[in-house]
């Protein structure tokens, strides 16, 4: 085999196009790594449009983790404190039915959990929520994009009617203005990053703002960099409204004819003045005018934001608070502007089409609208009242579950909670309690396969076929181009086996993954993401495709009447970005404002804890390492933890470059060596949050987060926490990091 194969890197949301070619090559020499073992050549895929041939670290060395510690067979163990035993895939799947019958007609389905991952094609997520959501009547199907974008798709429902980011990434290349807002771009979206700079540095009159408490290698770029407090995001984003209303830079016809409640939100932002907006976030009164002038005398503005604006106890509020000011502008659906949001993970948008989170259901349905419920029955050919009105339980309500005894079942697919989750020591005690856990993944060890009873191994990126979509909505064809090692299945295969075994059979008769999304895409038809012209065959023919991409009916016939269906163009103007009519998806069609005070941080520091931390990502990493970890290259990038301080507070604790630093919350302490910065706000300290267990000890961010979230998309307050640093009174004299030899 020597053709290239155009897929999609599965990393982040920006959704890079990559070709892959095997390792061995007519005329050349096999590629290796640097132990000697035969790797697939990878390279940026030129003609896919979102990318355009540019690739990252992380994509470009992909392929060295396909075969790095993976999870070969299945395993169970009847208690968490034995050793697991290899079992065939009749015994696992026997002993999983027999559980799940078992919990239901005792607890019931309400006691039924599983959790998901961005990382799941469409067609593993869609399956899940046909055999959860639909078979058994629970709605307990929650994914990390809990933790990550849940935030962005409440705003979006609220203030424009559905979810969907309206913008596309030629809008990078088309805006007077960008304004990025917590999201450190350059290191966690570094393909966006770099369309974005390229053509900043080309038109110096475009501008670029950065918000972040970070001199993060973002802010280095921008003309203007705002060093905020954190949790004073809404504070800022209102004194830039108040500054906009007071200078005349709104746009009266678009607000009268297509927004509501324009004037709850003019009261609001009444009470945000420069002198009071400056001295809330920290900054210089010209500062703050000099960003509300750049966006107010722009043409074309373009926001860009990820987990810093999301992952707040207030996250959905600072997400409409952003829309507000493109409402306030008429700054939507023309090119170059509009609110866009970053996503975190590779398919954590494909999960959202297709109801991949506790209060959804695919095509952008509501569990809680019994006209969706019914749609989706008629179509799963399901009872009426099969699926349950009520949402159901998150993330954080699953380890709450665990907690009390309501959740008798958990089920956790290609994410890792016992890194990932806030308050982590309280997780992994719930998790310790749990009586039946399900832990399917690629890669083992891995810290939450230490608290499974039974281990199912999945193939992943590059050994099943199915779709994914990125951050503009960009569908893309990901083709299965090696076998999966060892008994490895697809992550569909594996819950329609279950759900046939259950007594599901018709429901799950699918013989490829192609089927199955052709029977997901019936369900978007007529809906905001219509992807009714779309399919496996349709996808492998024309390329990478926007949605809405409707199929669409060629009347030429006799008298008239209808033919064959026709699909839309990939290049139809319409599906570059929505609201181009200026129409929004609400009832009357208005786009709506968000009239919010700024409630500050959820643990705002005091004198006992007199720190804000805030964590974030590193270049090298992604997903707390399970993949990024096992390839060299990206592990020598990131030696070791740290945590940043600001030389102030450094020379206060008398706390020295690369010294040992204790890390106290209310709820655990950590250590990290000492990285004295400038870069960082006075008063705030930061550490990368993708050092598990296993890759480092006592290094965890999330150990001293707490689970506190937003009260409209339950996301939690990852972002910030209060803290105390303790200077450890020895300098650091080895290595933080535990070597991986030691550990895997």
């Amino acid at each position: 085999m020597t053709e290239i194969t155009k897929t999609l890197c599965p990393y982040c949301g920006v959704g890079c196009g990559l070709e892959v070619s095997p390792p061995a090559q007519p005329g050349k020499a096999t590629h290796r790594d640097s132990q000697g073992n035969p790797i697939w050549r990878v390279r940026g895929d030129k003609a896919h449009p979102s990318s355009q041939g540019m690739v990252c670290v992380k994509g470009a060395t992909i392929a060295e983790s396909l075969d790095k510690n993976r999870l070969y067979y299945p395993m169970v163990r009847d208690s968490l404190d034995q050793k697991f035993r290899r079992v065939s895939w009749d015994e696992a799947f026997d002993l999983i039915t027999k559980r799940i019958q078992t919990v239901r007609f005792t607890q019931g389905p309400e006691a039924i959990c599983m959790y998901g991952s961005g990382q799941f094609q469409t067609e593993d997520y869609y399956i899940a929520q046909k055999l959860l959501k639909g078979c058994l009547g629970s709605n307990n199907f929650d994914a990390n994009s809990r933790l990550c974008m849940s935030s962005a798709v409440a705003g979006y429902i609220q203030s424009l009617g559905a979810d969907g980011p309206p913008c596309c990434y030629e809008d990078l290349e088309l805006t007077d203005c960008a304004f990025l807002i917590g999201t450190n771009t350059a290191e966690c979206h570094p393909i966006i990053f770099n369309r974005l700079e390229k053509y900043h540095k080309k038109n110096r009159k475009a501008k670029m703002i950065v918000v972040d408490p970070r001199r993060t290698p973002t802010a280095e770029a921008a003309d203007l960099h705002l060093a905020i407090r954190p949790g004073t995001d809404i504070d800022l984003l209102n004194g830039i409204a108040h500054l906009l209303m007071r200078w005349n830079h709104i746009d009266v016809g678009f607000i009268d004819d297509c927004t509501a409640n324009f004037p709850a939100y003019a009261e609001v932002i009444r009470h945000y003045s420069p002198e009071i907006v400056a001295d809330r976030c920290g900054i210089d009164v010209k500062d703050l005018e000099t960003a509300a002038r750049y966006w107010g005398e722009s043409q074309r503005v373009l926001s860009l934001w990820s987990m810093g604006v999301n992952q707040s106890s207030e996250g959905t509020a600072k997400v409409r608070t952003i829309i507000n000011l493109h409402l306030m502008t008429g700054q939507i659906g023309k090119p170059g502007a509009g609110p866009f949001s970053l996503t975190g993970q590779p398919n954590a948008m494909g999960g959202r089409e297709a109801g991949g989170l506790a209060h959804l259901l695919p095509g952008y349905r509501l569990v809680k609208n019994p006209q969706h419920r019914a749609q989706v029955e008629e179509i799963w050919g399901l009872k009426r009242g099969q699926i349950s009105p009520y949402p159901g339980l998150t993330a954080w309500d699953m380890i709450t579950g665990l907690e009390d005894g309501t959740v008798g079942l958990l089920w956790i697919a290609a994410t890792n909670p016992a890194v990932s989750m806030p308050d982590l020591e309280r997780t992994k005690a719930a998790l310790m309690r749990s009586p039946f856990t399900i832990y399917q993944d690629a890669y083992y060890p891995t810290e939450t396969a230490s608290y499974a009873h039974v281990l199912l191994p999945a193939a992943q990126w590059s050994e099943k076929t199915g779709v994914m979509t990125n951050s503009e909505r960009t569908v893309t064809l990901c083709p299965a181009f090696r076998r999966p090692p060892g008994e490895a299945k697809a992550d569909w295969e594996i819950f329609a086996e279950v759900g046939r075994r259950l007594g599901f059979v018709g429901e799950f008769a699918f013989a490829n993954s192609a089927e199955v999304y052709a029977e997901f895409v019936k369900l978007t038809r007529d809906r905001p993401c219509d992807m009714t012209g779309l399919s496996h065959e349709q996808l492998q023919s024309q390329g990478p495709t926007q949605w809405p991409h409707p199929i669409e009916e060629i009347v030429g016939g006799k008298d008239g009447e209808k033919t064959s269906p026709h699909y839309k163009s990939p290049s139809t103007p319409s599906s570059k970005r929505l609201y181009t009519d200026l129409r929004f998806h609400t009832p009357d069609g208005r786009a709506r404002f968000g009239a919010y005070h700024s409630r500050g941080l959820a643990e705002p520091p005091d004198p006992d804890y007199p720190f804000v931390l805030t964590t974030g990502r590193l270049y090298g990493h992604w997903h707390t390492q399970t993949r990024t970890g096992r390839i060299e290259k990206t592990r020598q990038m990131h030696p070791e933890p740290f945590i940043e301080i600001h030389p102030r507070d450094a020379a206060r604790l008398e706390i020295t470059d690369n010294q040992l630093v204790e890390v106290r919350s209310r709820r655990a302490k950590t250590f990290f060596p000492a990285k004295i910065t400038k870069a960082i706000t006075p008063g705030t300290v930061f550490v990368p949050m993708h050092w598990g267990a296993l890759w480092a000890d006592n290094a965890e961010a999330n150990a001293l987060t707490h689970p506190e979230s937003c009260p409209d998309s339950l996301q939690p307050e990852l972002k910030a926490c209060a803290v105390q640093l303790i200077p450890v009174t020895a300098q650091l004299t080895v290595n933080a990091k535990v070597s991986i030899a030691a550990k895997i």
